[in-house]
């Protein structure tokens, strides 16, 4: 019951329903995660199964990249091993249907496009790279923009060398014309629903907003107390297996650094001619594009979860760790073995523990959306089907819009959520107002939310969180029927308004 999953399926709600996006509802995403899952919601049916789906397909394709892409310059055992770990860790990790995992999509296919048009230097390449690149921003504006700005590194760096050129002319033309088609069709689409103005600027809200709850160290893991207690607080012996489990968490992150010094490294190996042009092109391209997309996960949430998110990417290097033969030195020769022995049984056992978290502790909930299994128990989503009609309107507060989704209910007005600390205090305003005067019976609150922030959001500001003007509009306007929880034990007040008796009363 992750509440990030809700934001996308239940956008993909309000589409097939006539809403338009940014007009009828908010979101300070790019389009393209909303409208694909629409798209496949009405070719195949409206379920968790349909958005699930889908990410298993991902994963294929995840692999394949990685594996084409090490290929390049590795043994086939080490390019094989990397596709393996991304087919067992990167999607397995947080298997969600997320904006994210679709512009990573994008993101390796604009990448192994790229290399392609360098080795083959035809014009359907350099569509296909400038098409990837511009889809990657319309699913995730960051890591688009993020990965334009490494592409465009790389292929200036190999051009400037002179030692190859990356791309003809024609090439050049037919990548901005690759580049500028997908935004156009965007642009004039919205324009044409009356959205156009609403967009860009829900576009460009993360840059003064995003930041200021979401800002943690490099690497932040998210881990609560009693998360580390559990990990690391048992017999020596077992924190040392706890510590092997989880220590490609720690070194994921680790990844697009070694790229970007290896960017310098094949740069002046590049102009010393010391290196074919062919393997120095494709080094400075692939390091490059992954400097660039570390630099959108930095500017974003450089937590662990959004290093796994392009882990299909940042993989490629683990390929060239294992193969070894492009790394220079003496004492990596050495240690060679140890590291790629110490990676593939880490990697292994932490795939073992996504698996297990998997298959442990289910239990079955019937949902307006297909049955699902939970780890855990959870009381929310039979209490609403019992008591909320389908296609009603509640309001889930202030983060869990997935309930929505599972409960085929709608909220009022145009948020899914209001996080403190990261929508502003007129979006809470413009909530109240539609509570004040819309008709909404129902609201269920988590009154545990509060006890996420600190792990989850730590530089929320402390005056976001004492001050809810919806939570206490909701308190002094509504009655408690009945405490429920979900499968992590989240804890929420299903409420009526006040001139209403509670179901069962």
């Amino acid at each position: 019951m992750d509440p990030d999953e809700g934001i996308i399926l239940q956008g993909a709600q309000r589409i097939l329903r006539g809403e338009v996006l940014y007009r009828d509802f908010f979101s300070f995403f790019t389009p393209g995660s909303y409208y694909l899952l629409a798209a496949l919601f009405k070719a195949f049916g409206n379920s968790l199964m349909v958005a699930r789906t889908a990410l298993v397909v991902f994963g294929g394709v995840f692999s394949v990249v990685t594996y084409l892409l090490a290929r390049r310059v590795c043994q086939r055992w080490s390019a094989l091993t990397a596709a393996c770990v991304v087919s067992f860790t990167s999607l397995p990790y947080r298997f969600m249907a997320l904006h994210n995992w679709d512009s990573t999509l994008c993101a390796c296919l604009a990448v192994y496009s790229c290399v392609r048009m360098i080795e083959s230097r035809a014009v359907k390449w350099a569509v296909a790279t400038g098409t990837f690149t511009s889809l990657t921003f319309l699913f995730e504006q960051s890591k688009g923009g993020g990965l334009a700005l490494g592409l465009a590194i790389g292929l200036l760096t190999i051009s400037l060398i002179r030692r190859t050129q990356a791309f003809t002319k024609i090439s050049f033309v037919a990548l901005l014309a690759g580049t500028a088609w997908p935004m156009i069709a965007t642009l004039v689409w919205f324009y044409s629903k009356g959205s156009l103005q609403p967009m860009l600027s829900a576009w460009l809200w993360p840059l003064e907003h995003y930041s200021l709850a979401n800002r943690v160290p490099y690497g932040y893991q998210n881990w609560s107390d009693a998360t580390r207690a559990s990990f690391f607080g048992g017999p020596p012996l077992d924190t040392l297996f706890s510590v092997l489990v989880v220590s490609p968490f720690l070194f994921v992150p680790l990844l697009p650094l070694l790229a970007s010094a290896q960017l310098v490294y094949w740069i002046i190996r590049l102009r010393r001619r010391s290196v074919s042009p062919e393997k120095g092109a494709y080094y400075v391209l692939v390091t490059s594009a992954l400097s660039g997309l570390l630099v959108s996960v930095i500017i974003v949430r450089a937590d662990n979860i959004h290093f796994m998110y392009l882990q299909p990417l940042f993989s490629i290097v683990l390929a060239w760790i294992f193969d070894g033969r492009d790394i220079p030195g003496q004492l990596f020769t050495r240690v060679k073995p140890l590291v790629t022995a110490y990676l593939a049984v880490a990697f292994f056992l932490l795939s073992a523990a996504l698996l297990v978290r998997s298959v442990a502790n289910l239990s079955i909930v019937q949902t307006a959306r297909g049955v699902i299994t939970v780890r855990g128990d959870d009381t929310v989503v039979d209490y609403m089907r019992a008591h909320v009609s389908p296609g009603e309107t509640v309001l889930v507060h202030p983060y869990l819009p997935l309930y929505y989704y599972l409960t085929e209910t709608f909220s009022p007005g145009r948020y899914e959520y209001l996080q403190p600390g990261l929508h502003t205090s007129e979006q809470f305003r413009e909530m109240l107002k539609t509570l004040s005067t819309a008709q909404v019976r129902h609201v269920l609150l988590e009154i545990s939310f509060t006890d996420k922030i600190p792990t989850s959001w730590p530089n929320t500001p402390i005056s976001a969180i004492v001050k809810d003007p919806v939570s206490d509009y909701i308190l002094q306007h509504y009655r408690a029927c009945k405490v429920l929880h979900s499968p992590e034990t989240w804890r929420f007040l299903f409420l009526i308004q006040k001139d209403l008796e509670c179901p069962g009363a």
